[in-house]
């Protein structure tokens, strides 16, 4: 495995649930954090988290609902540090409960924005520049949702991210650049509800797994973190 220490990691959506438990397990790697949301008020908690590791800390705000959000992001790690070694697309959101009949457009539309296209131009942002440097780990939070039609504009946009994930694994095989995916389970968050199977503590220490690995780590696969398996 691969040491963090003075890497710069962005997690998206870190100001609570999974993003703030990944930005933890990082700091006590060492790792500089770039901590995400949409307005930088809602950071204060994560802040005052990692005020004890001795770690360096970026905070950039940008609402992934609108290109314009995104771009913040980006604009936000260009003017410091730059670069972004290691990229945690954490930041999602899932639909209320609805008949699969009745969900409208607007609905697909803005779990396709958050969830695929932001990942994708968050990817293309940073990707490259990894790929110059010949280090960097893709991580993308994807789902195991299956067979809830209520929810499909969710497991639907998941399963987007899963086909990308391999499509870009296959762009950068050799670069020494690896993307993959892990599935958190079913956490008891905002999003998952009070009935969920797991405490969102329990995600670590496995999400860090994918960002551990060496160069000739596996890439465009899938990693069950409460399961501790790579499916490929």
């Amino acid at each position: 495995m691969s040491s963090l220490e003075n890497k710069w990691a962005l997690v998206t959506g870190s100001s609570r649930g999974i993003g703030q438990q990944i930005a933890l397990g990082l700091a006590r790697e060492r790792c500089n954090v770039i901590l995400h949301a949409r307005a930088p008020e809602h950071l204060r908690e994560t802040e005052n988290l990692l005020g004890s590791f001795d770690i360096e800390r970026l905070s950039v705000a940008g609402d992934l609902e609108s290109d314009a959000g995104v771009q913040a992001v980006i604009e936000g790690v260009g003017g410091n540090p730059g670069y972004v070694d290691i990229l945690y697309n954490n930041a999602a959101v899932q639909n209320r409960w609805q008949s699969v009949w009745e969900i409208p457009k607007s609905t697909w539309a803005e779990a396709f924005q958050i969830n695929v296209y932001a990942l994708v131009a968050l990817c293309h942002a940073f990707a490259p520049g990894m790929v110059e440097r010949g280090y960097g780990r893709i991580i993308n939070v994807t789902s195991g949702i299956k067979d809830i039609p209520h929810l499909a504009p969710y497991s639907v946009s998941k399963a987007a991210v899963d086909k990308y994930t391999k499509d870009l694994a296959a762009q950068l095989r050799g670069s020494r650049v690896l993307a993959n995916t892990i599935d958190p389970g079913w956490l008891r968050t905002d999003m998952g509800g009070p009935d969920a199977d797991h405490d969102v503590r329990t995600v670590l220490p496995g999400a860090l797994v994918p960002a551990l690995l060496d160069d000739d780590g596996p890439s465009g696969g899938r990693y069950s973190v409460q399961d501790r398996v790579w499916v490929e």
